[in-house]
């Protein structure tokens, strides 16, 4: 007797705005932009696209085609539909070099001995 399956839905797992955030995160850190569309997708799913869409001002149509996960939407599109479900993006650096950005240092750079002597440097140049 054949074994009865039926295709997986990730949308009956998002129940709580951690297991949301845990989703769509997995998504960013895959660096699939696709991935992260179709994901974004299936989180609005689980808002409904009707709420997305009045939240968004995107036409409803427009948003199942926007996070379909084949298309590429702007990331103003993108925005508005991480506001309207409640999350937001975050970057942090991937790992630690110990360094500047810059190769050599500026002759402008200012070198301090102490953290205070630094943020006194700070309060004149900047108020």
């Amino acid at each position: 007797m054949p074994i009865k399956t039926t295709p997986f839905d990730a949308a009956e797992y998002l129940t709580t705005p951690e297991a949301i955030a845990a989703y769509l995160n997995d998504a960013i850190a895959s660096g699939n932009a696709d991935e992260l569309i179709a994901a974004l997708g299936t989180v609005a799913r689980v808002k409904g696209m009707s709420v997305i869409a009045r939240d968004t001002g995107l036409g409803r149509e427009s948003l199942y085609k926007a996070l379909s996960g084949s298309s590429k939407p702007e990331f103003a599109t993108v925005s508005r539909v991480l506001q309207s479900l409640g999350v937001q993006l975050a970057v942090t650096p991937t790992r630690r070099t110990g360094r500047s950005l810059r190769a050599k240092p500026s002759k402008r750079d200012k070198t301090f001995s102490s953290a205070k002597e630094a943020a006194a440097y700070l309060r004149r140049r900047f108020g």
